[in-house]
């Protein structure tokens, strides 16, 4: 359904008569079949966006090549257009318009008549669960029925490929959930949803497979689990304090434990502290502690993880998505 090679994006920055040019996209390439929940997950510049909006055709590609439904981006926009629905970060809801309105408004730009444009709202709003408040002015709703009038609009409709850009940011915990519904929903009803994030548990628990994206480049893709698998063994988080002196001890450790047989690979965490790589971390951890207590650094806090899409962007590029 989604087909990129090479997909190219600059733009021209100018700071203190310098123009300089920054690469934002450098050669994506993507194969997304039908029916699937894609994710995009990266940190913010990573080039998520403008991704998402060259394959939405709001702006050009400086090279490369993609179809979007069927359609090729570069000689049939329009059909791109027609096949596809796009959610914006900002949303695109008017404070004083109904969700009907905006739903009829929707339709009809379409090109569908006012009688079946009406019908398709009352669908949408029923699919949606936005028939109690459809009639109040969207200024009066939640952040988590606005959003879901964004996507209500972006599938009026009946698009083969959903666009979502950050569709969760700003909502809380039942609205991010309730948002996650409606997404697999229309998964189910057949639609391929491709999703922008740089929220880790959003890529983990919705997405089919995930692409991880970074300075413009994917460093990996795949299924969630099977990236987390590329990560043998256990997580464990060493909290290191400085002592009453002032010495590191999260330094000292390091140099005790960065030779040691049973530990993978040892990463150093801004603020104190380390992170293991292990192949069995409840066996590991009473060596880390015995290990630790000859020279003095004894661990104010001990954590047992499994591998997240934290540690596979670490592995991938040296510094967690958290952090960046």
């Amino acid at each position: 359904m989604i087909e990129t090679k090479g997909l190219r994006k600059s733009f021209q920055s100018r700071n203190r008569r310098v123009t300089t040019t920054v690469d934002a996209v450098r050669g994506i390439d993507l194969s997304v079949p039908a029916g699937e929940i894609f994710g995009f997950l990266g940190p913010n510049g990573a080039g998520k966006t403008t991704s998402l909006r060259m394959l939405a055709t709001l702006i050009r590609p400086d090279g490369g090549e993609a179809r979007i439904a069927g359609a090729d981006l570069r000689t049939d926009p329009a059909g791109v257009r027609r096949g596809i629905g796009y959610v914006a970060q900002g949303g695109g809801t008017t404070d004083a318009v109904s969700a009907r309105e905006e739903l009829v408004h929707q339709a009809r730009l379409f090109g569908i008549a006012k009688a079946d444009a009406q019908r398709h709202a009352e669908a949408a709003l029923a699919a949606f669960d936005l028939g109690e408040y459809a009639d109040r002015p969207c200024r009066t709703y939640s952040g988590g029925q606005r959003r879901r009038v964004d996507i209500a609009l972006g599938v009026i409709h009946s698009p083969k490929v959903l666009f979502l850009d950050e569709p969760t940011v700003g909502l809380d915990p039942p609205s991010r959930t309730r948002v996650w519904e409606e997404v697999r929903r229309l998964r189910s009803e057949g639609m391929t949803v491709f999703v922008t994030t740089h929220y880790l548990d959003e890529a983990d628990a919705l997405c089919d497979r995930v692409a991880i994206v970074d300075h413009g480049e994917i460093v990996a893709e795949g299924t969630p689990d099977a990236l987390k698998h590329e990560i043998a063994g256990d997580v464990i988080l060493l909290g290191l304090e400085p002592d009453s002196a002032g010495a590191d001890l999260a330094e000292q450790a390091a140099k005790v434990l960065r030779d040691a047989s049973f530990v993978h690979r040892l990463e150093q965490q801004e603020g104190g502290g380390l992170r293991l790589y292990v192949e069995d971390g409840p066996s590991a951890i009473p060596q880390i502690l015995r290990s630790l207590e000859g020279c003095g650094a004894v661990p104010t806090t001990v954590q047992l993880q499994r591998p997240s899409l934290d540690d596979v962007f670490l592995a991938r590029t040296g510094r967690s998505l958290q952090q960046s």
